[in-house]
């Protein structure tokens, strides 16, 4: 068994779609507006977005939980605060010997941003 993907709440399709696809470069696979659904090719799983129905509003603008991995992450900092991009914390040293920060979406949908080797003191 393998995780295949992971859906995250969004309030607006179209405009979460452009965030994801334009500010943090992730590959557009699908998109249904009338459904509400979109999916972006994310390594080895699907990140999906899901807008929100009435019931599900709390979910919107929460920790996520989910890691995305970057190879240098001062420069992706820089590039996506150029972008207009939010960052919640910036780049620090995590004790596990990794390198954090963390990113949010339009919704305040947070993301770890991390970067696993790293030289940086």
């Amino acid at each position: 068994m393998n995780i295949g993907y992971v859906n995250v709440f969004v309030s607006d399709l179209e405009k979460s779609v452009a965030f994801y696809q334009q500010k943090l470069g992730l590959e557009l696979e699908m998109s249904e507006p009338n459904f509400g659904y979109a999916a972006f090719h994310a390594g080895t799983i699907r990140l999906g977005l899901a807008v929100a129905g009435s019931d599900q509003k709390s979910l919107i603008g929460r920790h996520t939980g989910i890691g995305l991995s970057v190879t240098d992450l001062n420069q992706e900092y820089a590039t996506l605060l150029e972008k207009g991009v939010i960052f919640s914390e910036p780049p620090t040293k995590q004790p596990w010997g990794g390198f954090m920060a963390i990113v949010e979406d339009p919704d305040g949908n947070r993301y770890y941003l991390d970067q696993y080797e790293t030289t940086h003191n």
